[in-house]
């Protein structure tokens, strides 16, 4: 058992903190901006929570933060009253935000500076993914900071892997949004082009998914879309903020990235027909409407 703070508990962050507790057996004090999610984390699974991340983060061998971006995490890690200003040395951050990997380097830098570890560690999976604990968890930083971390972090995953030094967790996650958004644009043509041909959707996925067109999105939301029902995961206005994020480190690289780039206007175009919570496979409503 060790001592952990879990820094942000919203969809993702708030059952991760409860594996880390029950599953982990860790124990586990809170801190999330709205102190009433804090408390209904404690009375949900035990624990403590605290005033400020500086306090949660105090004599923690872990601490893990889950918020919204690039800003929000600086805020929850290097002002006065972040977790940077309350750890002791010789403990490690780990940070599943899903944000840059500039972000990640300074975090790395500044936590170095006071001989504190820090993990960029991103995590796919979504919601489900959170509440049944099977995450994949990309992670970025040196080695022997990221082997004293991996057997926490696998209380919330099913896959952990180091894919290089600070940073490299966020550009792995960078690529894994990339890959979900040219698959989900391809599914939600394939389903307005089998609509529109008169074809029975079930029938043709039940083929076609055995195939080389089989993939995660196809077997999990295909029902859905068909169904036109998209509150089943994750929200278009947070692929917008993770593409933003992907479009900015392409232009810093150079990488050409057309596909992804067409994708993210056409999740614009979702917002503006009142998606924005819409999880992403609305991207067929874009196509299906009149």
């Amino acid at each position: 058992m060790a001592k952990v703070a879990f820094i942000g508990l919203g969809v993702m962050g708030f059952p991760m903190a409860g594996h880390l507790k029950l599953k982990g057996g860790h124990d586990v004090t809170v801190y999330n901006r709205t102190s009433a999610k804090a408390s209904d984390w404690v009375e949900k699974f035990g624990g403590q929570k605290a005033d400020t991340p500086a306090e949660a983060a105090k004599d923690a061998e872990f601490v893990f933060t889950c918020v919204g971006n690039d800003e929000d995490l600086r805020s929850v890690t290097l002002s006065e009253t972040g977790v940077l200003a309350g750890m002791k040395p010789g403990a490690i951050v780990i940070d599943n935000t899903t944000a840059s990997a500039e972000v990640a380097r300074e975090l790395e830098a500044a936590a170095r500076q006071k001989n504190i570890g820090f993990v960029d560690a991103p995590v796919s999976g979504g919601q489900a993914g959170a509440e049944n604990g099977v995450l994949t968890v990309m992670c970025g930083g040196d080695e022997a900071t990221f082997d004293k971390a991996r057997p926490v972090i696998e209380a919330y995953a099913r896959m952990v892997g180091l894919m290089g030094p600070a940073g490299s967790g966020q550009l792995t996650k960078m690529m894994n949004q990339i890959c979900i958004a040219g698959v989900v644009q391809g599914l939600a043509e394939a389903i307005h082009f089998g609509k529109q041909a008169g074809l029975d959707i079930e029938k043709v996925i039940e083929v076609i998914s055995k195939g080389a067109a089989g993939s995660w999105q196809m077997e999990n939301r295909y029902k859905t879309m068909n169904a036109g029902k998209y509150d089943f995961g994750f929200a278009v206005d947070w692929m917008r903020k993770d593409l933003d994020i992907v479009l900015t480190e392409a232009r810093r690289n150079g990488a050409a990235l057309p596909v992804t780039a067409l994708v993210d206007q056409f999740y614009g175009d979702v917002q503006q027909m009142g998606g924005k919570r819409w999880d992403t496979s609305s991207l067929l409503a874009r196509l299906d409407r009149k």
